[in-house]
């Protein structure tokens, strides 16, 4: 999408992911070796009663939907900053991650050369408990070509 085509309040379906157990147990090998991400003996020990997915995991999820329906085509220059991220529920394998970005507000920067995007993510899973949900801000260039 372009600066342009954004509008507050406007809400975009970035689409669904399925989450494997063998994709947790390689994220949380390689980023965030806890024994409730790596191991299911131990993680069936734990509060969470078998393993689940890193927070940071679910973030890259949420990125992956976005990169795939929004960014495609875009002037987007990355990210200030996330202003909140917190995760309610445990994304587990076999999960079904459902994500929906909802537009804050989209102004022109002072200087007029980029836009600014400030959105909220929201994703959900198959029984539609909120998994993620961050607020951010994203800048697209409003000069030139797509990326």
């Amino acid at each position: 999408m372009r600066f342009s085509e954004f509008r507050a309040g406007q809400v975009i379906d970035c689409g669904q992911h399925r989450v494997t157990e063998e994709e947790i147990i390689a994220f949380g090998r390689e980023y965030d070796p806890q024994p409730f991400h790596i191991d299911r003996v131990a993680a069936a020990a734990t509060r969470w009663g078998g393993v689940i997915a890193s927070g940071w995991q679910t973030c890259g999820f949420a990125m992956q939907m976005v990169v795939r329906t929004i960014l495609p085509n875009s002037n987007s220059v990355g990210s200030p900053g996330v202003d909140s991220i917190r995760w309610d529920n445990p994304v587990r394998a076999g999960d079904e991650l459902h994500l929906q970005v909802h537009v804050i507000d989209a102004h022109p920067s002072s200087s007029g050369k980029y836009g600014v995007v400030k959105w909220r993510w929201e994703m959900r899973n198959q029984r539609d408990e909120r998994v993620l949900e961050l607020t951010a801000t994203s800048l697209f260039d409003r000069e030139g070509p797509p990326r």
